[in-house]
């Protein structure tokens, strides 16, 4: 028998969605709580995340980066695009001073591979009325620091250079700066994550204060441009096998008009035998009916396509078959051996998706999943 777990448990779902959860049976609600774990499982997901109590608009860096790696199905675009397969943002929680930052990556899983870390801040443009020391300098010195002590910050052993950059001081715009020496430290020993220090100094190492150089704060500014910390991480479990849309579109290539012919006459000999030929059938997974729309940002369902027919003897090339379905589809109409039977209509080129979704924190994520669409079918 041919396996479609994937595509039965998906089909499961969709019949069983919540609109009709009142009309379900005990068994059938027990059913589908189970269906719904073992999609969460796909996930990488022990539990859904909670919905945001309150109406939350994501960083538009993310928005960007979410329409920069998937088309608007949240398919994958391009296989190298995203560094890793999980990128995480985070607000700071520290409600404080300017120039220090808080970011909780309590939900950093311990099995993520730490790739990169930034942070990003959005520099304010100059106040005309600041001092005469400000205005005749153009460029300052902006450097991050891990905080190692919160009662020494201002001593060389209370903290730790992590990024330096010069900046022109008239620019209004988002900065980024290499965090990740700081995050690997932290997701490694939660205790240790005390913030970091941003400190700005003229060329000439003159010191200045947060009333000279400004950067926009979750608390006194537009949520758009609250400091954020931007962290890319991997935990795939085994090598990706997913492509992208634009790989099937490579390899391929528009059918000449005798293949097409071939193909045709393919279907009109199988239908002629009672059997419907393999091929790929539309499988739509919405993410309200499932319940998950709370949560998920985008996008808001995916088709992920279930392949079903027949792969009767002779198997023509549109069906796609391997040498090994084949001799087996020969075996199979001749008799040549007892319980050898047709090869199976299954996905033989899948495609990642992409979700943007908020976790139990609030914080926006974006995470790419193999193997979840049905780009192609074939016999096998």
């Amino acid at each position: 028998m041919c396996s479609r777990l994937g595509a039965s448990l998906l089909l499961l779902l969709v019949s069983l969605g919540p609109s009709c959860a009142a009309s379900l049976s005990g068994h059938s609600l027990q059913v589908r709580s189970e269906a719904l774990k073992r999609l969460l499982e796909v996930f990488g997901m022990e539990d859904a995340p909670q919905s945001p109590p309150r109406l939350r608009h994501p960083p538009q860096y993310m928005l960007d980066l979410y329409n920069t790696v998937a088309d608007v199905d949240g398919v994958t675009k391009e296989p190298d695009l995203l560094l890793g397969n999980t990128v995480r943002s985070f607000l700071d929680r520290s409600r404080s001073q300017q120039f220090q930052f808080f970011f909780n990556l309590s939900s950093v899983a311990k099995r993520e591979t730490i790739l990169t870390a930034e942070l990003h801040l959005f520099k304010l443009r100059a106040r005309l009325s600041q001092g005469t020391l400000y205005h005749r300098q153009h460029f300052y010195q902006v450097s991050v620091y891990q905080i190692l002590n919160s009662n020494k910050t201002s001593t060389a052993e209370g903290q730790q250079l992590l990024s330096s950059r010069v900046l022109a001081v008239h620019d209004s715009t988002w900065e980024v700066f290499t965090i990740t020496q700081a995050v690997y430290a932290w997701t490694q020993d939660k205790k240790s994550n005390k913030g970091l220090l941003v400190i700005v100094r003229t060329l000439a190492g003159q010191q200045l204060n947060n009333h000279s150089v400004r950067f926009a704060t979750g608390r006194d500014h537009h949520t758009s441009k609250q400091p954020m910390l931007v962290l890319f991480t991997d935990e795939r479990r085994g090598i990706a096998s997913s492509t992208s849309l634009k790989d099937v579109a490579t390899e391929t290539p528009s059918l000449p008009y005798a293949t097409l012919k071939n193909k045709a006459s393919q279907n009109r000999n199988t239908r002629s035998l009672g059997f419907q030929a393999c091929q790929r059938y539309p499988l739509y997974v919405d993410f309200e009916e499932i319940g998950w729309a709370g949560w998920i940002i985008s996008p808001r369902g995916y088709n992920a396509y279930h392949c079903k027919g027949a792969c009767v003897f002779p198997l023509g090339q549109n069906m796609r078959p391997t040498n090994h379905a084949t001799v087996q589809s020969i075996i199979n109409a001749l008799k040549l051996a007892n319980g050898v039977a047709s090869p199976c209509c299954i996905p033989d080129k899948l495609f990642s998706i992409n979700l943007l979704y908020f976790d139990d924190d609030e914080n926006v994520v974006l995470k790419q999943y193999d193997d979840m669409v049905a780009g192609s079918c074939g016999c096998h």
